[in-house]
């Protein structure tokens, strides 16, 4: 599919080759934020789920492997940094595409806030435990941590590639140790025993495993901005797309294996007890302090990691829908020397500084910001299933229709979309008011750009008539 630059201006190119099949993988695997997910999800996916979170997670990760099929397929027939919205935009128009693209711009906007705070309060624990609860104090080392990854992902995707590879390396020999210990020393005396038939499709009822499946997805959420990066990566059609595939591969591995351990180590109470710091709950079980505050590292730099991702996507989604004249061609302005969406960069740390600093004086702002995380999980489902359905569309239309094609390409991805949009609908009656209007408001409220945008470009076309 060809870009659309503006009618003055050559069409901007992002730095080349500058990924290899490693980094893109562990853009993927960073993008889950692992340890921060696990960690702040768990307890209430044990809530949900009691013995079955394991199997809710591998049967959510089998769902989200038929996505991430489709990502690589898809990224295959259109290179584009802008991913879902560039292939929805190809196959179902350019209302349809805006939104899926407009649905990452808002997600990866939120989590990007929302994971600053996780990432201050880890620090602070390390260096000044008396200040976490200190809120001045948060938010400053949060705002500090905002701007120096801001500042490393406008000097080029190469050093943040080299952060992101020292990030989570050290990451997951904490994970590691953890999950040897974990099995080692309660094996044989497990706080709960494991039952193979707690992975079988018949231990849930419907609502059980629509219950289980909305949770787990907050956990696989992010590991798309592998493809965001594919313009930037060598051999860009494959690689990303391999790559995709290998990190969806590796994190549902470490989150099956990692709500084993905690069942083995943890009672229930227990869990419930740590709330949003269960892996850290699991490390004080197995070592003695201070070994065990590597957990809360282990959080920290999983955040960090996350909070980049988030960051590289919302950029690069934004620069391609500026490139396209989908949204003011400012976006897509690149650093001359360093090649990177500086602009799009400024804008969504700008956006989250902002915003971290209101919420601070302000509670209810807070609150409202809480509330918008759990409107993620509906904005994802949303412009995967649109992915899901344009792999499904191309195959069907363009060929071949041989068995493999047909299952993994359009069945598996088919199955996959439909699934998460009706979860999605499924979660709309348990938000809150708040929560249901950032759902849907954040998408619907894309229409608005889309429209000023599309008069723009009338005019522009105007003039040069």
């Amino acid at each position: 599919m060809s870009h659309n630059p503006s009618l003055h201006e050559p069409e901007p190119h992002l730095a080349s080759n500058s990924l290899g099949l490693a980094e893109s993988t562990i853009m993927g695997v960073a993008g889950t934020a692992p340890v921060f997910s696990i960690s702040a999800t768990s307890a209430t996916l044990f809530a949900a789920t009691g013995a079955l979170a394991p199997a809710s997670l591998l049967y959510c990760g089998l769902i989200m492997l038929g996505v991430t099929l489709a990502y690589a397929h898809l990224n295959r027939v259109d290179t584009n940094a802008g991913a879902s919205y560039a292939w929805v935009r190809a196959s179902f128009g350019q209302v349809l595409g805006f939104l899926a693209g407009w649905a990452v711009l808002v997600a990866s906007a939120v989590f990007m806030v929302s994971g600053t705070i996780p990432a201050a309060t880890a620090t602070l624990a390390l260096i000044a435990p008396d200040q976490v609860s200190h809120t001045g104090t948060v938010t400053l080392v949060a705002a500090g941590w905002l701007i120096l990854v801001t500042l490393v992902i406008i000097k080029g995707v190469k050093l943040t590639s080299y952060v992101q590879v020292a990030l989570t390396v050290i990451e997951f020999l904490i994970m590691l140790a953890i999950l040897i210990a974990a099995f080692v020393q309660f094996a044989q005396h497990p706080a709960h025993p494991l039952h193979w038939q707690d992975f079988a499709l018949t231990a849930f009822s419907p609502h059980l495993f629509a219950t289980g499946a909305l949770t787990a997805l907050f956990f696989y959420w992010g590991w798309d901005v592998t493809v965001n990066l594919n313009e930037e990566t060598r051999d860009g059609g494959w690689v990303a797309g391999l790559g995709s595939l290998l990190a969806m591969l590796i994190i549902m591995a470490l989150f099956i294996l990692f709500s084993l351990a905690t069942m083995m180590v943890l009672t229930d109470p227990e869990i419930q007890a740590a709330d949003t710091n269960v892996v850290l709950a699991v490390a004080e079980k197995l070592f003695p302090a201070p070994w065990s505050y590597l957990a809360i590292l282990a959080v920290m730099f999983s955040t960090l990691g996350t909070l980049e991702t988030s960051i590289l996507q919302f950029t690069r989604t934004m620069f391609a829908q500026a490139r396209d004249g989908m949204l003011h061609p400012r976006y897509a302005h690149l650093h001359a020397r360093w090649k990177t969406p500086w602009v799009a960069t400024l804008v969504i740390s700008g956006f989250g500084l902002t915003l971290l600093f209101t919420a601070s004086g302000l509670p209810t702002v807070n609150e409202i910001l809480q509330d918008s995380i759990d409107a993620i999980g509906f904005q994802a489902s949303f412009y995967y299933g649109l992915a899901c359905f344009a792999s499904a569309w191309v195959v069907w239309r363009h060929g071949p229709h041989t068995p493999l094609r047909v299952v993994f390409l359009l069945i598996w991805p088919l199955a996959s979309g439909l699934f998460l949009w009706g979860i999605g609908l499924y979660s709309l009656p348990t938000f809150n008011l708040t929560s249901n209007l950032f759902a849907i408001g954040g998408i619907l409220i894309g229409l608005v750009p889309f429209w000023l945008n599309r008069h723009r470009r009338q005019e522009q076309a105007l003039t040069a008539a």
